[in-house]
Order: structure tokens, then sequence, then C-alpha cells
């Protein structure tokens, strides 16, 4: 177990430096967008363009990835949907709910922690993941969030199709699934970017680790400062923070590990594979996603508290499920 904690007790205490740096305002809260900013726009694409690169395309775009993680998260979302929708939750909170039930971490946080513990050999999964639940799975939830105020008939029809274009154009705007998309074309094709400009791009890429982890920790900060000061939106009915937390870290992993298992014994999934996807799903929720409720005015004090207490919980989950698999 040591040599377990050797490699995830730093990442998880860049997080908790960003969280105290933030909390005490050592780190002022209107600097965290700028650095939330230089992660997203400029480190986080040069690491993902890198290993993009250098992952063959059959890892990055395997069908049986795809499907297999497709059918967990639809699971997930489903269940977290209808049990919020029954407790009376309106469509906004129902779907930003099970988008951060379903979303890991796995930008910020999975694929350097990934690379880390298994090697570059096996992060072509983990990019697999993020750019399915950057594409289809937060797309999905947004358009959810959107049901409430859709109406019926063809005025419903409409707002839905106004919430897809919505999720499409916001998708569209993240540097992240096409910097991957970008490194496998560049390495499909065998191009080297021009010797200074490559520098650039990996000293960018050297950066986006410690920085995204820190600022995981000062953007949990800020979120929990915003709700507990009362800006964290329209207040839901739902009580469900360590149900929904608990899902995502156990919940979520043992799925798919369960499906995992039964692909791999199948002959459909290479077995090298299953590792890194049970651990992606181990991951923290993603803390985008609170940016997210915010937008949709769901309540963003109760994303917040998912949030912050995942990943306050994933640094024994997560390194419980990666001794587990060893």
């Amino acid at each position: 177990m040591s040599s377990i904690l050797a490699v995830t007790f730093p990442f998880f205490a860049l997080v908790l430096c960003g969280y105290l740096a933030a909390r005490s305002r050592l780190l002022p809260l209107d600097a965290v967008p700028g650095l939330n900013m230089f992660v997203l726009y400029f480190a986080l694409p040069c690491m993902l363009f890198r290993f993009g690169s250098s992952t063959p395309l059959e890892r990055l775009f395997d069908p049986v990835v795809a499907v297999l993680w497709l059918l967990c998260g639809g699971l997930i979302v489903t269940a977290a949907v209808w049990l919020a929708r029954r407790q009376g939750a309106g469509w906004p909170d129902a779907a930003l709910g099970a988008l951060v039930a379903a979303f890991p971490n796995s930008g910020f946080m999975g694929v350097p922690l990934i690379l880390a513990l298994l090697g570059e050999a096996r992060v072509g999964p983990v990019m697999a993941t993020l750019l399915l639940d950057l594409v289809v799975t937060t797309s999905l939830c947004i358009g959810l969030a959107h049901l409430g105020g859709a109406g019926a008939g063809a005025g419903g029809e409409q707002g839905a199709a106004r919430a897809v274009g919505r999720a499409l154009k916001g998708m569209v705007r993240n540097p992240m699934p096409w910097s991957i998309l970008l490194g496998a074309l560049a390495g499909a094709l065998g191009w080297q970017p021009w010797a200074p400009l490559g520098k650039t791009v990996q000293l960018l890429a050297d950066a986006a680790s410690p920085v995204a982890l820190f600022t995981i920790g000062a953007v949990l900060a800020r979120s929990q400062s915003q709700w507990a000061s009362g800006g964290g939106g329209q207040a839901s009915p739902l009580h469900d923070v360590g149900l929904i937390a608990a899902s995502k870290l156990v919940l979520h992993p043992a799925l798919v590990w369960a499906l995992g298992t039964l692909a791999v014994h199948a002959g459909a999934l290479v077995p090298g594979a299953l590792a890194p996807l049970v651990l992606v799903a181990a991951l923290p929720s993603a803390s985008n996603v609170s940016l997210l409720a915010e937008r949709f005015g769901a309540d963003n004090g109760r994303i917040a508290r998912i949030i912050l207490w995942s990943t306050a919980v994933a640094f024994f989950s997560f390194s419980g499920v990666v001794a587990l698999l060893r």
C-alpha cells in the first residue's frame, strides 16, 4: 500500500494545496478563473495533444471501450435522474446531479494520475473516455437540463432542439476534445511540429499536471465559498450528496469492472484496457460540473458539495481500487 500512496499522495496533496491557498485567500478567489483558463486553454490541450499523437488510433477509438463506457455512464445517469425526479427535483437539478455522478475528473486528474500509475501505454483508454464524456455524456445531461423549460408539443420539440444545439456549441468550444483529435491526426500522419514550437508544447504539457491539480483545489474552495455565502442558485429539495458521491466512487467503477470483466472473458476487450477504465471510473467528480450547474440554474451548493466530498474521499477510495486491481 505504501508504494501506491507514494504515487497517489502527491496528486491529492496538490489538490489540497490549491484548496488551502484559495480558502485562506493566499490565492485571491478572483484569480481562480484565470488559473482555470490557463489549464483549460493552454497547458492541458498541449498535454492531450502530446498523448494523442503517441497513442495508436485503435486504442483511442476502440468501439468496445466506447460501448462499455457509454453503457455504464448511461445506467448511472438514468438511475440518478429517475431518483431525483421521484423526489421532486426539477430537470436542471436532476440532470446536473446525474452528470456529476457519471463524469469523472479524467482531464485534470485522470490522465496524469493514471500515467504515473500504469505508464503511457495505458493512457489511450483514459483519453477515449474523456472524449466520450465531453461529447456524449455532457451533451445528454445539458439537453436534459433544458427539458424543464421546453414545454410540450411543438414548443417542447423546439426547446429540446435548442438545448441540443447549445450543448453541441459548448462541446465545439471546448479545446480538450480537439486537442486529442488533432494529436491523433498528427500521429497518424507522422507529423512532427517545428522544433521550437514542439519545445513550447512540451513546456506547457509539463506544466499541466501540477497546475491542473492545484486548480482543482482552488475551484473547490471557490465553489464552497460561493454556496456558503448563498450564491449557489435555487436550492433543490434533494439531500443526496453522500449518495451521489458514493455512486461516483463505488457504483461507477464497480459497473465498469463487472461489464469490462465480461467483455474480457468474451474476448471483446483487451485485458490491458480494463484497469485504466476502472481507475477512470473511480476518480472523483469533474470540477467543471459546478460551472455548468451555475449556468443552468441548478443548486450549485449541492453540486459543489458532491465534488468536494468525492474528491476528499477519493484519496482513500481510489487508492483502495488501485490496491484491489493489483
